[in-house]
């Protein structure tokens, strides 16, 4: 029997919780993927799952194998990775996705700190949004990856999640930039700039509730992803964006502020398919940690929580988020998301 592909089978029935979605997300026909259930569930000597003519729900002993088969098929893909890596010349690729919005400093002070972990694997970095990101990882085309927070963590594990807070970018004409540090409340009627919503969805509308919490509206939302762009639309006078201190740059007419009782924050970590670390995930989400803390003033945040996108896009079919207590979080102890509350 090829258990592997019994239990990618048993797995994609139950996250769909249909054999006809089932079979299309597997590229298969539905008799075969009911023989290959049936066949599973004489095998193991248990009924996976009870079928009606309308729906089809996992028997007690398919939920409590769900997690397993989950375990087996993570470790069969970490072993494939493994052998990849060999198979293409001894020194190995890890297939790594940075945020557009990192700074180049960080960009390679985390690329040398890589280095010199010497794990012998080519690093092969590429520019993604969050929401790329963990399309890519999901689809095994993507090793690891930076992610911002809140997302759908689901299936994922992370390293130690960091928080960078966030000011704001304006006008030196701006009426609140002689201020120290400024209250959201006081930009007024001002346009705000956000990266499109579709790159990091759950982010997004986290910071423009923060916003409205703290009293301020945005007169409008634009959108852009280039700095010279949204600079040039903050010069403008008419809109602010914001931004972490590293990211502040000497340019003629812009101003950079930090915001009274920082109410904002990104907060990142390095992230990857759960059971599939092995010494070069480690290195990078060290590598990591290591550049936003010293570049970029990063702090570990262990005190906060990270929230599960509540939208439909970003989540994956027939999976829920688990829940739970925040744990403090050590620098550098790499654990399952779903330790972390969602």
């Amino acid at each position: 029997m090829d258990l592997i592909r019994h239990l990618e089978c048993f797995v994609a029935v139950a996250e769909e919780s249909h054999f006809g979605r089932a079979a299309r997300r597997l590229g298969m026909a539905q008799p075969p993927l009911s023989q290959r259930v049936q066949r599973l569930e004489k095998e193991l000597g248990v009924r996976l799952f009870a079928r009606t003519s309308r729906r089809v729900a996992l028997t007690r002993a398919g939920q409590l194998l769900l997690p397993e088969a989950r375990a087996l098929l993570d470790r069969h893909e970490a072993l494939r990775a493994v052998a990849r890596r060999v198979r293409e010349g001894g020194s190995g690729l890890l297939r790594a996705g940075l945020p557009p919005d990192l700074a180049g400093p960080t960009v390679a002070a985390l690329l040398e700190g890589f280095r010199r972990a010497d794990t012998g694997i080519e690093l092969e970095v590429r520019e993604l949004t969050t929401a790329e990101q963990l399309a890519a990882l999901r689809a095994r085309e993507l090793d690891v990856g930076l992610v911002h927070h809140p997302c759908a963590l689901q299936g994922l594990a992370l390293g130690p999640v960091l928080r960078r807070e966030l000011g704001v970018l304006l006008a030196e004409s701006a009426d609140v930039a002689g201020v120290e540090s400024v209250p959201l409340a006081a930009l007024g009627a001002r346009e705000l700039v956000l990266f499109p919503r579709a790159e990091a969805p759950a982010l997004y509308d986290e910071l423009l509730n923060s916003c409205a919490r703290e009293g301020w509206t945005p007169r409008a939302v634009r959108h852009g992803r280039g700095e010279n762009f949204v600079r040039g639309l903050v010069l403008s006078g008419r809109a602010v964006a914001f931004a972490p201190r590293a990211e502040a740059v000497d340019v003629p007419g812009l101003v950079w502020r930090p915001l009274a009782g920082a109410p904002l924050a990104r907060r990142h970590s390095a992230a990857w398919l759960a059971g599939r670390e092995d010494a070069a995930v480690t290195a990078f989400a060290e590598a990591v940690t290591v550049a936003l803390r010293e570049r970029e003033g990063a702090v570990v945040d262990g005190g906060g929580t990270l929230a599960a996108s509540a939208s439909a896009d970003a989540d994956r079919p027939g999976e829920r988020a688990a829940s739970g207590p925040v744990p403090p979080v050590r620098p550098l102890h790499l654990r399952p998301a779903a330790e972390y509350w969602l």
